[in-house]
This record gives structure tokens, sequence and C-alpha cells, in this order.
């Protein structure tokens, strides 16, 4: 059960390929659970290389630092080309992809998710058992017993402001409300559908009285926002953050750090402050498609996150990785990048399992109604 744990310590056409890894060994790189299966990194990597390719998708190059990550990882596998697909999309439309796509060449071989989408698709048995080699370096309570997915990355649950734009910014959910952000407040997409909105709705319900085991507070919370005027159905992206379209943007605090930087030279003051009202954590999950057209890529790919050079650059993204405490210990992060997170007071709490699927529950059936 993923349940409380410190979030750091410091603050489509053809038939899918036969999955053999390696013809001699007679490895079959879709039933591997771990790199020593192959035989060690070494033949993972040869496995990896001969299939050439790798399929992603979701994951925006300003999202976390995706851009650097997936050019880093082609720069240290030169044989082995990302293939980034949709990177607008949702966490549902990764799970959906992966069901429409089953057995096709073109299907997702990997995905990163909200923590309750990757719970929800694991019980459907949409994922492959993997422990990376720094597996028992990850929390209890940030991954599943059996592999098949496990948290990475992470952040807390912000207001991101154009202060060129916005006299005073907001800095809590009781802020929102104010009758000065009419037409001007925004999440990052549906909460049914995203989970970083999903985590904005999350935040607000423990604004506002409610608890992990009682999301309606949140519902009711941005229905009223709705009624004054003040949300706006815009789904908050870098373009509408540039633009203007979306001058306060409910989202993690990592993307909302990122787009300070960003468009600083594009005379955007974009200030970030995480709600004290609302304090809300949440790692996104990584997993292997079970039927990942290039499985030995797929499971070479979260080698990678999971080494500490991919840790890092999470960081770099303004992001928690998941084995920071442990990178702490071994003086292996990057100390400059912990120096420029966000800070954010106290220790973070996170829902139970059972909370996770009664608050995506009663989303589905209540965010739509409400916001009508």
């Amino acid at each position: 059960m993923l349940g409380a744990a410190v979030l750091t310590s410091l603050t489509a056409c053809g038939a899918a390929p036969d999955d053999s890894a390696d013809a001699g060994n007679k490895v079959k790189a879709g039933s591997t659970a771990s790199a020593s299966d192959f035989g060690g990194m070494k033949k993972l990597v040869a496995a990896a290389e001969k299939e050439g390719k790798l399929n992603v998708i979701a994951l925006p190059p300003d999202w976390a630092n995706y851009g650097e990550v997936i050019k880093a990882f082609e720069e240290k596998y030169p044989k082995i080309k990302v293939n980034s697909e949709n990177p607008d999309a949702s966490s549902a439309d990764e799970i959906a992809a992966v069901k429409s796509r089953k057995g096709q060449k073109r299907a997702p071989d990997v995905l990163d998710l909200g923590i309750a989408f990757a719970r929800s698709a694991s019980e459907e048995g949409l994922f492959a058992p993997y422990k990376v080699a720094t597996w028992d370096k990850i929390p209890d309570t940030q991954k599943d017993a059996d592999g098949r997915f496990y948290n990475d990355y992470g952040g807390y649950v912000s207001i991101g402001c154009d202060a060129k734009r916005i006299k005073k910014c907001p800095e809590t959910f009781a802020d929102l409300l104010k009758p000065e952000y009419k037409g001007k407040v925004a999440l990052n997409g549906n909460p049914t559908k995203s989970g970083s909105a999903f985590g904005g709705v999350y935040a607000a319900s423990l604004a506002n009285k409610g608890s992990f085991g009682d999301i309606q507070p949140g519902v009711d919370f941005f229905a009223k926002l709705k009624k004054s005027g003040n949300f706006i159905p815009v789904e908050s992206t870098p373009a509408t953050v540039e633009k203007g379209e979306t001058p306060i943007s409910i989202d993690w605090d990592y993307l909302n750090a990122g787009y300070a930087d960003q468009f600083k030279e594009k005379g955007v003051d974009w200030q970030v402050s995480v709600p004290s009202d609302g304090v809300y954590a949440q790692y996104y999950s990584q997993a292997i498609n079970k039927e990942a057209p290039h499985p030995a890529a797929a499971r070479l790919w979260m080698e990678f996150l999971y080494s500490p050079e991919g840790q890092n650059l999470w960081l770099k993204g303004y992001a928690r990785p998941v084995l920071l405490p442990a990178m702490t210990d071994d003086g292996t992060a990057d100390k400059d990048f912990v120096a420029k997170l966000p800070e954010v007071e106290g220790t973070p709490e996170f829902p139970t399992s059972d909370e996770l699927d009664k608050a995506k529950e009663d989303l589905a059936k209540n965010w739509d109604k409400a916001l009508s």
C-alpha cells in the first residue's frame, strides 16, 4: 500500500515484434523482472540497442525537465531513438493508448502516470513487473511490492501567478475567491483525466476542511470558484502562461518554477507559492507496458530514470526525486539543484491506496456535474 511517507528529507499498425532480448541467450525481454535476468546491464543495453527504439507518450519537454532527460538518454545510448508522441496527453490518454494499441508496434513502451491512474491501470493488469538496480533504495511506501509501478519524482501543488498582470498575487486557496481574480484562475487539465489537476482539487479539499478520504470539499470549492467567475475552463499550458491567458495557474511547484525560468527573458514575472492552507504533495509513477513493443529498451529507460544521473535531472527541473533521501546520504544528489527547490514548511503526508481510489471515484461521479 502506498501510504504516508516523506517526499524529501530537505524541505499504431502491425503486430508487435518478438521480445527476444538476445537470441543466443534465449532471453525473453518481456519476461525479465530485473537487469540480472538479462545477465547484467551490459546485456540489457545490447538487447535494447538491438531493438533500437523506445516509444514514450505524454512527456512534455518542459515538464520536470523531460526534454533534457530524453536527450541525455539518447546521448548515452545513441543506437536507441526515443519516439515521443503526444506530449500534452493526460494520464487517462496514456492508459487508453496502451489498451487501444495492444499488439501494435506503435504502442507506448513506458508510462508516466499520476499515482491514482497508475494504481487503477495496475489493477487491470496492464504493467510488467520490473525492479531497477536501485529498487532497494526506493521507500517501500513509494512502490508496488511486485514492481508493477513505482514513484519517481514529485512536488507540491502551487499557485503560479503573472505578477505583471496581477497586482497582488494570491498565496492561498482562500485568496483565489477574491473578486480581483475574476476570469484569471486555471487548472492544468481536467482532474478526472489529469494527475496535476487531480492534485489541485485534492489540495483545495484540504484547504476547505476536507481530507484524503473526502475530496468533495475540493470539488465544491472549484464549483464556487466557477460560479464567482474566477475559474476559467482553459487548460493551463506553457503557451497560455506565456500569452497571459492563464495569469493564475494551480499546478505542481516544479512546473511553475520552470515557467519562471523559461519566460523570464520574455518579460513574464512568474511568481510561485505553495498555499499554506492546502499543502498537498504527490509523486508521479513509472511503469512498463506489459506488452511493450520494445521491452528491453523500456527496461533500460527505467534503469536510467532511477540512476543518480536520471534522478539529478529531475532535480534540475525543480522536481523532488524519490531517491533524494538516499542520494543525500550517499552524496550523489546535486547540492546546487537541491538548493533551488521551492521552499515548503513541514513534512507532507500522502493518501492511502483506498483513499486515492475513493477520491478518483468521487471525482468521476461529481466533477462534471458540479462544474457544469
